[in-house]
């Protein structure tokens, strides 16, 4: 059974989700933007040791509470790693109210019928165990849609929805993410095919199994309206997609039934060499655009 708690907190708490789950791959980007160079470390553990230091760094900072961030997506590592001496998920959740989830997914495969589909995730029903028992309440897995291809927008649905069953069955609440680029010259006709295949996977779930959806903010305002009040669907969040902050926030507001689950826009401005006093400042007024936009 899920956290009703944290169920709760998702379904009808005032905020957004903080996106803290960079991986492998897209921690030197995150790095660089933070003001880190690739010769600042000399290994993959000294590279997400810095990574480590820059989250704990956001979820530390003094407006990182549930009054306007309702929960923060983790990498696997940060989810194994401590936050002053607590594990991380309980320390988001016991000391902040902020509800933790765990990107699950292991990167894309190529680019197939215009589309990327999710690599195979060996050990996720341990994975998955693991994460129930640290208090992890959800999780997050993510395609990308490059084209609006009828085929490759079904693959993606249909394998995202595959995935959710298996995450519903362990305790855990998904979020499904199948993102369409924002640079595609198709993403406003991408994103109707989207819309009625994750609709029709909607209506085939069991009454009583909550699914939520992470979506890139449409170019159609309200295109999803419907996904969000379906009965199956806990919340509805928008990822920035390469939006920078203004203008995402700009973008979601016109999208009332979507919250924000930013990344690059959460920690835009942010750096290294900052004192803590302008690192929370900076942070602080992040926050307070993404929640206004939320509202």
């Amino acid at each position: 059974m899920t956290n009703t708690a944290m169920a709760d907190r998702i379904a009808t708490g005032a905020g957004f989700i903080a996106a803290l789950d960079q991986s492998g791959g897209s921690t030197p980007k995150a790095l660089r933007l933070y003001g880190v160079e690739e010769d600042a470390y000399d290994s993959e553990a000294e590279m997400f040791a810095l990574i480590h230091d820059m989250r704990c760094r956001i979820m530390t900072a003094p407006d990182f509470t549930s009054d306007k961030v309702l929960g923060a997506i983790l990498f696997e590592r940060t989810m194994r790693d401590t936050v002053k001496g607590m594990p991380v998920p309980s320390y988001l959740w016991d000391q902040r109210g902020v509800v933790p989830f765990l990107k699950i997914d292991k990167g894309l495969e190529d680019i197939a019928n215009g589309a990327q589909v999710m690599k195979p995730m060996p050990g996720l029903e341990a994975l998955l165990a693991d994460a129930k028992a640290l208090g992890v309440f959800g999780t997050k897995e993510r395609s990308v849609v490059h084209e609006a291809d009828a085929h490759g927008i079904k693959a993606v649905v249909a394998q995202q929805f595959d995935v959710a069953r298996t995450v519903c069955a362990a305790g855990l609440v998904p979020i499904i993410e199948p993102e369409v680029d924002i640079n595609s010259a198709t993403k406003a006709e991408a994103e109707d095919i989207l819309h009625e295949e994750i609709l029709t996977h909607l209506n085939a779930l069991d009454s009583g199994t909550n699914v939520m959806l992470k979506l890139t903010i449409p170019t159609e305002d309200g295109l999803y309206t419907d996904l969000a009040d379906h009965p199956n669907v806990l919340r509805m969040v928008a990822l920035s997609g390469g939006y920078g902050t203004d203008d995402a926030c700009a973008r979601l507001a016109r999208n009332p039934k979507m919250i924000a689950s930013f990344s690059r826009a959460l920690a835009e401005g942010l750096m290294h060499r900052m004192s803590e006093a302008d690192f929370n400042a900076a942070l602080a007024a992040n926050i307070d655009k993404i929640f206004a936009a939320s509202k």
